[in-house]
């Protein structure tokens, strides 16, 4: 389960801080492993060694191409590794694959070429993750021979928002109590690791794929696109005006005799084979309780209205040509959800149950999102609600500035996104707005500023934080914020902090690794991730979780004692890693080490966004 689970964590390891196993050899070099575009900046680090030191870049036949000297420290890795050195190798600007060669060490081979030719394949395999977390009838076998699975989901039963206590306020606190309702919510997405679907993910993923495809069509992620909506759409109920929130329960309880989807590892297919009846402890596995964000009549939280609406909107202008009348129904149910929206004192927002899963507090960048994309479909589709939909995104704007959240684009803070669109607006004239252009564009570069000045004080120039939780997910919203900047204004101020971040993500980092799972020399072997660790392969070969980006190094004391594997798991870890950890951060590539290795959907989403961005510019 990807969450934030700080007391969960507490409860399950031990707060001993990793030491690294053996003194690494030093002169190791880390670049981009995928590649550069022809005139983009360039740089590589390597971790140890000496300030000035000579360095060459050969070609694929030796040839030397290039020759500088390395730079002065960026700072201190690990007291393994007491200094950075950086290699500005940015005057190589002919295509072709090559190497750095520092002293005896030799990097691995990148590329130099286009950006589309780079990163294109790189978008497309995050696409291929999707299709590996598919759920219900409509699976694709892919790689792992996914199976259909969890169709009892099309006939799924609805609970009352279960009761949770604790520190973590996760909990069971009470039997759950079933309303007597039946709902259809077969297919979807798996939200990470495990089998639990969210709509507060599912939406937020939705609406990054149709961004990509509206900015550029690509067949395979428009039939991912659909799928999402195709669940977004069952989970939003137009007749009774409920919008469901998550399927499955997390957490079981030992008090009232159940197991959670977290508590069983096995393959999502298994569950349907279960002969189970009510009282039996995984009955809940086989007939997946379902949760509502509201009951009927009820407003709904803001934060699901903002992006579910948003992915219907988007969908809308995706449609508005090739099948208007389907743009059409779209535009509505987006504009009829939309209007539901708790504004005064909606409390917790809803997003997972419990809410510990995703402890989202903002709001009002989700309905600036929701009310931006309902206003471009109305353009789109000559819908003379228009200009009401614009004033209201500039309205959310003016009061999500107000709200002063220093957070940047993750699954948390979509504002970069509603910006990004709004700004246009505003720019031709939004009759009555309450925010403009400069603001909202202001905003965009505030938040790549604030992560620009925090990669200075980094040995890599890495923006976020590597010892503490979402690396993986921040970076690639800095990728997709940076992009988007860029697309929106021209401006290339941020383009070097980029490529920067995009290569803390494809290798530029101690450990030398990607975070995306088959992409760059070395990459992720032992996610946490069922489907994959019971139907991949461990041990090197094809047979691996393709595009699944997962959230990296994360703060070293949750890391002190990994426990046994999980029961019924294939045994895998790759210790590699040690040798390269700080004090502070640790990345384990480690079937146990759920903190460093899971994947997720919102964080891979980002990277469908920022990768199709890129490729596209």
């Amino acid at each position: 389960m990807r969450i934030r689970r700080a007391v969960l964590v507490a409860a399950v390891l031990s707060g001993v801080v990793v030491a690294p196993a053996q003194a690494a050899p030093t002169g190791q070099i880390r670049l981009d492993q995928v590649g550069f575009g022809t005139t983009e900046a360039k740089h590589a680090y390597v971790l140890g060694g000496a300030a000035n030191t000579k360095f060459t870049v050969v070609d694929s036949r030796g040839s030397t191409v290039l020759t500088g000297r390395t730079g002065a420290s960026t700072g201190s890795w690990s007291d393994t590794f007491p200094a950075v050195h950086p290699i500005d190798f940015s005057a190589l600007k002919k295509s072709g694959t090559y190497r750095i060669k520092v002293g005896s060490t030799t990097s691995t081979a990148f590329k130099v070429d286009s950006l589309t030719k780079l990163f294109q394949p790189v978008a497309n395999n995050t696409v291929e993750f999707f299709q590996a977390q598919r759920d219900g009838a409509n699976v694709i076998p892919g790689r792992l021979n996914r199976k259909p699975a969890h169709l009892t989901d099309r006939s799924a039963a609805v609970y009352e928002t279960p009761v949770f206590k604790g520190e973590g306020g996760d909990e069971i606190a009470a039997p759950l109590k079933p309303t007597g309702v039946q709902v259809d919510l077969e297919g979807g997405w798996f939200d990470a690791g495990d089998f639990v679907k969210f709509t507060h993910a599912s939406s937020y993923s939705t609406a990054s794929m149709l961004l990509a495809l509206r900015n550029k069509h690509n067949d395979a992620l428009y039939e991912e696109a659909k799928f999402g909506l195709k669940w977004l759409d069952k989970a939003w109920d137009e007749k009774t005006g409920v919008l469901y929130a998550q399927v499955g329960i997390g957490t079981g309880s030992e008090e009232f005799g159940f197991v959670g989807d977290h508590d069983v590892w096995r393959l999502p297919e298994a569950d349907d084979k279960l002969n189970v009846k009510p009282g039996d402890s995984e009955y809940y596995i086989k007939y997946r309780p379902v949760f509502s964000a509201n009951k009927a009549g009820e407003k709904i939280s803001p934060n699901l209205v903002g992006r579910v609406a948003g992915s219907f909107a988007l969908a809308a202008q995706i449609e508005a040509r090739r099948n208007p009348r389907l743009a059409c129904e779209y535009l509505n149910k987006a504009a009829q959800l939309f209007a539901l929206a708790k504004t005064e004192n909606p409390g917790e927002l809803v997003t997972a149950f419990p809410h510990a899963y995703y402890p989202e507090e903002s709001w009002t960048d989700d309905l600036e999102f929701g009310a931006t994309q309902l206003a471009l479909a109305a353009k789109a589709l000559n819908d003379k609600r228009y200009n009401q939909f614009a004033r209201a995104a500039a309205h959310w704007a003016k009061e999500f500035l107000a709200t002063g959240d220093p957070d940047t684009l993750n699954v948390y803070n979509i504002s970069a996104l509603g910006h990004a669109d709004l700004a246009p607006l505003l720019k031709k004239g939004v009759p009555g707005a309450e925010v403009t252009e400069k603001q909202v564009v202001g905003d965009i570069q505030r938040q790549l500023e604030k992560g620009a000045v925090a990669a200075q004080t980094s040995p890599f120039r890495t923006a976020a934080n590597v010892e503490t939780w979402d690396v993986g997910s921040r970076t690639f919203g800095f990728i997709t914020t940076a992009a988007l900047y860029q697309k929106l204004t021209g401006d290339k101020k941020y383009e070097t902090f980029g490529t920067q971040q995009r290569g803390f993500a494809l290798g530029t980092n101690a450990w030398g690794t990607s975070l995306i799972v088959g992409v760059g020399a070395r990459f992720p072997e032992c996610p946490h991730h069922q489907a994959a660790n019971l139907s991949g392969s461990p041990n090197g070969g094809s047979k691996v979780l393709v595009g699944a980006v997962i959230n990296g190094p994360n703060d070293a004391s949750l890391f002190g004692d990994l426990g046994e594997m999980p029961p019924g798991a294939v045994d895998c870890t790759k210790p590699y890693t040690k040798e390269f950890d700080s004090a502070k951060s640790v990345f384990a590539d480690d079937l146990r080490s759920w903190p460093s290795s899971e994947p997720a959907i919102d964080f891979t989403a980002t990277g469908v966004l920022g990768f199709s961005l890129i490729a596209n510019s």
